[in-house]
């Protein structure tokens, strides 16, 4: 039996039109090359590294937008390992090299540097239906973005002719907004795992149905996380403490370094929760009386929503607030 072949190193840092990459083969100067981020360029990535005589890499590439999405769901089906890693890691990794250039080419190889060193957790991409609901909810997001713009520009326009200009477009963006809802109901109805996680999530006080899909879309696949810290600090909801020695004593925050889109999602379900779920007030009290500001006490709950809401979708148990009460003392 012949043992599996090694994955080098390939460092890739990627745009909207293109993307450098840089392998690292054993110790020897990194070989650098340029494609397109489209799918000849994907192509004609494996014919180079088939030239260069690679079975298997070890792809990194920064988690920035979704720019490399595509790229890495390519590399994952061709067999080759991936991980997408938090930018803020690699700026950490970069400044402890002492790295002074900044461009492309050198962001790649500094990526595979680090690819190399400190073998990042290997990425999976989501079930495709999953992948399917995180694009719908994040375009859902986005419409309602532009109503909200599109009604406070209504409300500041005086001109009759702009402002039924503006009534079209809103008129538009709602019709838009109601077949989207409609294809998510569809995607939901034909995919048995999605509607019950979907009715884990919504068994949560203050999570409703356009929360519990975001959440679905944004974790992807729940097996991933291996506990609910984890899955925390993957929406940058662990606490993040600032003191040293004896007299540097900062304020306990979230940290911030993970999915934004998450913890937006969970803002507006933690303060329904400490409105109305007695078990979060009695743990809000609490904080308040340890001397926590309310902005802080909000970090915390969405920090305990975050774990309640892998505790049911791990368990496939409906959230019972009853459990939290052991929790809190």
């Amino acid at each position: 039996m012949s043992a599996s072949p090694i994955a080098v190193p390939l460092g890739i840092d990627i745009s909207k039109a293109r993307f450098d990459v840089a392998l690292l083969k054993e110790r020897h100067r990194a070989k650098r090359a340029k494609f397109d981020n489209t799918a000849a360029g994907f192509d004609q990535l494996k014919a180079w590294l088939r030239a260069q005589a690679i079975e298997q890499v070890h792809a990194c590439l920064e988690a920035t937008n979704t720019y490399g999405h595509a790229l890495a769901r390519y590399l994952h089906h061709q067999g080759h390992q991936v991980s997408i890693v938090n930018p803020a890691r690699i700026k950490g990794y970069g400044k402890s090299q002492l790295s002074r250039t900044k461009n492309d080419a050198a962001d790649a190889s500094l990526i595979a540097r680090f690819c190399r060193d400190l073998k990042p957790t290997l990425w999976h991409p989501a079930p495709d239906e999953v992948a399917t609901l995180q694009r719908l909810t994040r375009r859902l997001e986005a419409l309602e973005q532009m109503m909200t713009q599109e009604k406070n520009r209504r409300e500041l326009c005086d001109d009759d002719e702009l402002r039924a200009d503006i009534d079209a477009h809103i008129e538009f963006l709602e019709a838009q907004e109601t077949s989207l809802k409609k294809r998510l109901q569809q995607l939901i109805q034909v995919h048995d795992r999605l509607a019950e996680q979907q009715a884990l999530l919504e068994s949560i006080t203050g999570i409703g149905t356009q929360t519990a899909l975001t959440v679905l879309g944004e974790i992807g696949s729940i097996e991933v996380f291996g506990s609910a810290r984890q899955l925390a600090a993957f929406a940058g909801l662990t606490p993040q403490e600032f003191q040293s020695g004896s007299s540097i004593h900062g304020k306990t925050r979230l940290c911030k370094i993970g999915h934004a889109r998450l913890r937006k999602a969970l803002y507006f379900p933690a303060l329904v929760m400490i409105r109305y779920c007695p078990e979060i007030q009695a743990f809000r009290q609490r904080l308040l009386d340890a001397g926590k500001q309310k902005m802080q006490v909000v970090g915390a709950v969405m920090h305990k929503l975050i774990r309640i809401i892998y505790g049911v979708l791990s368990s496939g148990e409906t959230f019972d607030s009853a459990k939290l009460v052991s929790q809190n003392t």
